[in-house]
């Protein structure tokens, strides 16, 4: 009885956190009846909404629309202004490509081709994994990423567990969230993999050796994608929510986050990361028997045979490149290089020499925007006039009366395009914006001022602390928008250069290793049925640490160098103005 209670009061936890927050709150504007009290009042309710998500995330970030207006923060023509800067913009161009690539399939040929130079070896092979999902999640979302590895984790896993000759209906992703299952024989079925549950010492060894190989496995596609996302400044929403958040609360910074300035330090971060992942998942999971994980001083075995065979029968189903695949990586490649060479720092790029201005007419969303229109210009087919040479791009010969349609169209952006995100790095704008504009964010730095004691290094470590396990709850976006105005305020109240801790902020909020729920790669692994939510948490609290030591070794040596973050800057000191 007691029990059946207090499941239903937990079923109505929803719409009393819904209907009562803004109540509980009101003492906030009606008390206190200051411009300051009521922006805190707005953050506070859409800081509750978006940690219990007792809203979609994306309606909770409208909420300044109505909010700010009402409360007589900012006009309702300057809020819905924050809501497609130049930022979103980089962010839906930078996507468009992301989604070309993911519709041609180019990502699972990159994927399969480095996997087959790698090899099987345990230890190589989740070096293979990890590398490629980290690769393909700096330019494709990480749940897409994650969703496209996983399959080829799971048939991989099947041969090297032996099961290649029992072939189930149905393809590994067809299998995805299945439980274990007893089976009368006594083996125990998770996703297609026998696992024997007999008493003898030997064969129980084997049982437990093989679980830990498919945990590890698993775990280091997801964390990977996590990981490889922090490496550009398209590959995860707090990185863009950091760039866009730079350029609302200190509009005179000389554009000191672009593309190539992030990925000079967030490249090394990810590269030195990863590795230590894969360090630390080889311990947990595989151990460093160099004669089993590396396959020192040994012959190939069957299963490692079968595994390789299944990867270079998935490469083969692709066939050979197509015209459209051809085309998409050239675009994606002239892509990057645009992004690189337009505003390097230690030379003039081509945007400098183009517009004789140092007025910043282009910038990284210009060059993104324009990729993505030429994937709806270009077209998918050769063009009539190469007709003749059309079968060695394609299987099958087109006829000149068909139609031919172009690399990517609107129909497949509607579908495959998380719009939802773009209005959370909009909500977040419109958030940092009423912030400055009522006077909290001054009011936030003058509060914080005793932290003027404490070193610069320490407060880093600090927030990159409360970053990761706030995060672990949260979505990372909404973390990353909620603190990154905050340690603004904070850092020029103290007289310490804002990036010195909003850069932590931003790669710890995507540092979400955990739990299931904390991000969409943890929940697609978990849904697999290997792992439970003790090896997660067990695993992921080692990973956090690994982030901090690393995020705190790099914003110490190369980050300190590249942004200059040993001086307070001119730019930063806005309440001088």
């Amino acid at each position: 009885m007691i029990v059946r209670l207090f499941k239903s009061i937990w079923g109505l936890k929803n719409g009393f956190i819904l209907y009562c927050t803004p109540f509980l709150l009101l003492p906030l504007p009606l008390v206190i009846g200051t411009t300051v009290a009521s922006c805190a009042y707005v953050i506070a309710l859409m800081a509750v909404y978006w940690c219990t998500e007792v809203l979609p995330l994306a309606v909770t970030a409208l909420l300044p629309v109505v909010l700010l207006p009402l409360f007589g923060i900012m006009d309702s023509k300057d809020v819905c202004m924050q809501y497609l800067k130049d930022t979103n913009m980089l962010f839906l161009g930078g996507l468009i490509v992301a989604v070309a690539v993911e519709h041609w399939n180019l990502h699972k040929r990159i994927a399969l081709r480095v996997l087959l130079i790698v090899g099987v070896r345990p230890a190589l092979l989740m070096l293979g994994f990890m590398s490629v999902t980290a690769f393909l999640s700096m330019w494709i979302s990480n749940t897409a990423t994650t969703a496209m590895m996983v399959p080829i984790v799971q048939a991989v896993l099947e041969q090297l567990n032996n099961t290649a000759g029992e072939e189930e209906a149905g393809a590994p992703s067809e299998r995805e969230g299945k439980l274990p299952e007893k089976q009368a024989d006594g083996q125990v079925q998770v996703n297609g993999l026998s696992f024997s549950t007999e008493n003898t010492e030997e064969q129980n060894m084997k049982t437990k050796e093989m679980l830990r190989m498919c945990k590890g496995m698993m775990l280091c596609v997801c964390y990977a994608a996590s990981i490889g996302g922090t490496a550009t400044l398209t590959g995860t929403g707090p990185n863009l929510v950091l760039t866009g958040q730079m350029s609302q609360l200190f509009p005179e910074n000389p554009n000191v986050l672009n593309f190539a300035s992030w990925f000079g330090f967030a490249f090394p971060n990810m590269i030195v990361m990863l590795l230590a992942a894969w360090l630390w998942l080889q311990l947990a999971f595989l151990g460093f028997n160099l004669r089993k994980t590396w396959g020192y001083g040994s012959a190939k075995t069957e299963k490692e045979i079968a595994a390789y065979n299944v990867i270079c029968e998935e490469h083969r189903r692709l066939g050979p490149m197509s015209f459209g695949e051809i085309s998409v990586l050239t675009l994606f490649c002239l892509l990057v290089i645009l992004w690189f060479t337009r505003d390097p720092g230690f030379v003039d790029g081509w945007a400098t020499h183009l517009f004789n201005s140092e007025k910043e007419y282009v910038t990284d969303a210009t060059v993104a925007v324009f990729i993505a229109s030429l994937l709806f210009v270009l077209p998918s087919k050769p063009p009539c006039m190469c007709y003749c040479r059309s079968e060695s791009f394609d299987t099958v010969p087109q006829s000149n009366s068909e139609p031919r349609t172009a690399l990517l169209t609107w129909q497949v952006v509607q579908k495959k395009m998380p719009w939802n995100i773009i209005l959370l790095l909009g909500g977040g704008f419109a958030l940092a914006k009423g912030s400055e504009e009522s006077g909290l964010s001054g009011w936030l730095g003058e509060q914080m001022s005793p932290l003027q004691t404490i070193p610069p290094w320490a407060i880093a470590i600090v927030v990159c602390l409360m970053i990761a396990t706030f995060t672990e709850c949260t979505s990372n976006v909404a973390t990353a928008t909620l603190f990154l105005p905050i340690l603004a305020s904070m850092s020029q109240a103290i007289s310490m250069n804002p990036l010195y801790v909003m850069i932590p902020c931003t790669l710890s909020a995507s540092f979400a290793f955990m739990l299931p729920v904390a991000t969409p790669p943890n929940a697609i692994v978990f849904s697999f049925g290997y792992l439970k939510v003790s090896d997660m948490a067990r695993t992921g609290i080692v990973m956090n640490i690994i982030g901090i030591l690393c995020i705190t070794l790099a914003i110490n040596s190369w980050g300190r160098a590249l942004f200059h973050l040993d001086t307070f800057p001119s730019w930063a000191n806005t309440t001088a103005v």
